[in-house]
């Protein structure tokens, strides 16, 4: 103890300013590193470094070579010792590693939050002063895409009684220019009422047919079966769902057909066109909200003859909430999962522009997701009566 309290007056003593500190720790950090470094020489030569040469072994140490390592307190020079035979493979820095402390954390974290390439050098220099090159950025966060690529093709479960389906618009810088594209989400709620996110997919436009294929990948990767799929009211998208999976009941999500219908709405009618619309949805039966939808044609249909026309043609799958009571058509149908998970992910992409390749949206929103999963730890909200509903209404089709 008293060695530990002589150390702290030393330092006290000598270091005055907040660079003194940081300049301490960083020779501490050498000291320690180079010291391992020696421990680990000294462990796989098999004798101490003071041993007479007549007690030692065959091969022995040669000297040392400098390397420098990014670590969170900037560049640091440390000195790697050798043996002559060349057989000693550091392990606390790897042969090829140039970076130590998390550097490689820290990186992907602020790229995760969607920051661009430069205000992470940015962010890390004003911390740690530390400069980290834009090469050294790009190639730490392009190791993620193995991660995504093994993320991808993960096998799934085989029900998922809930799958939102959406997508997000992101600009990409292509031969030809910058061009929109879609990034396909599936959202699906497990048997157990947790959130997890399926998969994403990247195409030019939004299609039928684009999402043809990604149903055909979910299946393929192992779901057998979905109760229940909300989408949005892209023409053909209901029949895509029903090629691939006969038995799931399309619901158009009324966000989306809310949005639809405002499309063209002056500013002044829309706070009460949305009450209106609203009457409909929140009806406590199917009669009541063909009444309701009678009742918003009549006041609405000569100045925007559009949306009542609208709802009457997607009727049938505007309606199937009507089979379930108000408590568990929250836990169905409400769009919070998948609008939460839009919103936030529309935050991170914000501060990019323009994405220089498809690779580099898959790693951005991959790592959102990731991070943005750890909060999904709990079941959502209603689960235990809507899973109680699909026993009894599915039978066999629930597998736990």
């Amino acid at each position: 103890m008293a060695n530990i309290d002589e150390l702290v007056n030393e330092v006290v003593k000598n270091c005055k300013t907040q660079e003194d500190f940081t300049k301490l720790f960083k020779d501490l950090k050498q000291r320690g590193l180079e010291a391992a470094l020696n421990g680990e020489l000294t462990d796989h030569l098999g004798y101490e470094k003071s041993t007479r040469s007549l007690e030692r072994k065959a091969n022995t140490r040669n000297g040392s070579s400098i390397k420098t390592i990014q670590t969170s307190q900037g560049e640091l020079e440390v000195a790697i010792p050798r043996d002559r035979q060349g057989t000693f493979e550091p392990q606390i820095i790897p042969k090829y590693q140039t970076r130590f402390d998390g550097i490689d954390e820290k990186i992907i974290s602020l790229y995760a939050a969607g920051l661009s390439t430069r205000d992470i050098q940015k962010q890390l220099e004003e911390l740690y002063g530390n400069a980290v090159s834009p090469t050294l950025i790009s190639n730490i966060t392009d190791a993620v895409l193995a991660d995504v690529r093994t993320w991808q093709a993960r096998p799934l479960d085989p029900c998922y009684p809930v799958v939102y389906l959406d997508c997000l618009v992101v600009k990409v810088r292509t031969d030809k220019g910058v061009s929109n594209k879609s990034v396909y989400l599936a959202l699906g709620i497990n048997e157990h009422g947790h959130k997890e996110l399926l998969g994403l997919w990247i195409s030019q436009n939004e299609g039928a047919k684009f999402w043809l294929g990604v149903l055909t990948d979910l299946k393929n990767r192992g779901i057998e079966d979905i109760f229940i799929a909300c989408v949005d009211g892209l023409t053909g998208f209901p029949e895509a769902i029903e090629t691939v999976f006969p038995k799931t009941r399309v619901q158009l999500c009324i966000v989306h057909k809310i949005r639809q219908s405002l499309a063209f709405v002056n500013w002044k009618d829309r706070k009460k066109l949305v009450e209106d619309l609203k009457t409909i949805y929140k009806a406590s039966t199917i009669t009541a909200a063909e009444i309701a939808l009678d009742e918003f044609i009549a006041k609405w249909g000569t100045q925007y003859p559009t949306i009542g026309a609208s709802w009457r043609r997607d009727w049938d799958r505007i309606t199937p909430l009507f089979d379930y009571p108000a408590d568990i058509r929250k836990a169905i149908y409400t769009t919070n999962a998948i609008e939460s998970l839009n919103m936030t992910l529309r935050k991170v992409i914000k501060n990019k522009r323009v994405f220089p390749s498809d690779e580099s949206v898959f790693k951005l929103i991959y790592l959102a997701i990731e991070r943005i999963s750890k909060k999904w730890t709990m079941p959502i909200h209603n689960w235990k009566p809507a899973m109680n509903r699909f026993m009894i209404e599915f039978g066999d089709r629930v597998t736990v």
